[in-house]
């Protein structure tokens, strides 16, 4: 005990230095963590990853001054460096595939190639509607109300096609006619359909011209713009009553026929 004393005197220095530390430290890291926040939501970055960034930036900050205030005690800060080293390498090790999709997270909510509400579509058959952008899954809702979570990493290693992104989108839609029909009147029936659907635009105009001279069909293209959010229902619309105006109007709708030729041979 009587060592003790002046142990503890010779000390009080130390003790004093290390309180300050932590104390000058974590008000430090508090600001700069602020800042840090400051600067993303300033820069329009994403409101899941600025907590999370904030959140790494602080503990990392904290950590070193807890190893400075360590260093005023005479303790060796580069052991508990190389095993903080260690601990990192072998969790990023154990978690390659996560922290992949988390970088690719990181990326798409800071770059936003696409927004919650968007509808997409990912190379590889996977088209809906974002319901949710996490750091390592994006959520999408198909028309038929299934739920698909693809991995952030699948997302940036594929060509990502945001279909509604822009507010305004264009319905591409191909009908066909017979060689025999009126391309004109087809023309006029396509247009009148688009007249009188509620969710297409006035502007740009509506178009309709020949796409192809198919093997038993000309196939008339047009593509009328729309609010996004109307895609699927411009496009189911003009499905069923182009094809009503049709038979209104005598136009066929071919389908693929095949001419057989049978030639009779004399037995020998």
């Amino acid at each position: 005990m009587a060592n003790a004393i002046p142990w503890l005197m010779a000390q009080i220095p130390n003790i004093i230095g290390a309180l300050a530390t932590l104390i000058i430290g974590f008000w430090i890291a508090g600001m700069v963590t602020r800042a840090v926040k400051k600067m993303m939501m300033k820069n329009g970055v994403d409101e899941t990853v600025t907590p999370f960034i904030g959140s790494l930036v602080n503990v990392a900050m904290k950590i070193m001054v807890l190893l400075a205030a360590a260093g005023w005690f005479g303790i060796e800060t580069t052991s508990f460096v190389a095993i903080f080293g260690a601990m990192a390498f072998a969790v990023g090790m154990a978690l390659q595939g996560s922290l992949g999709h988390f970088a690719s997270g990181v990326m798409m909510l800071v770059f936003k190639p696409y927004k919650v509400g968007d509808l997409i579509e990912i190379a590889g058959g996977s088209t809906g509607t974002v319901e949710e952008l996490g750091v390592f899954n994006t959520v999408l809702r198909t028309l038929d109300n299934k739920k698909i979570i693809v991995p952030n990493g699948n997302v940036t290693g594929n060509t990502i096609t945001n279909i509604s992104g822009q507010g305004e989108v264009g319905v591409e839609m191909t009908f066909g006619i017979g060689y025999g029909d009126d391309i004109d009147q087809a023309r006029a029936a396509i247009l009148r359909v688009g007249k009188s659907c509620p969710y297409i635009l006035d502007q740009p105009a509506q178009g309709v011209v020949v796409a192809e001279l198919g093997d038993s069909s000309v196939n008339l293209a047009t593509r009328p713009f729309v609010k996004s959010e109307h895609y699927w229902d411009a496009f189911f619309y003009m499905q069923e009553h182009v094809k009503k105006e049709f038979d209104k109007e005598n136009i066929g709708i071919p389908y693929p026929t095949m001419d057989l030729n049978i030639t009779n041979s004399a037995n020998a």
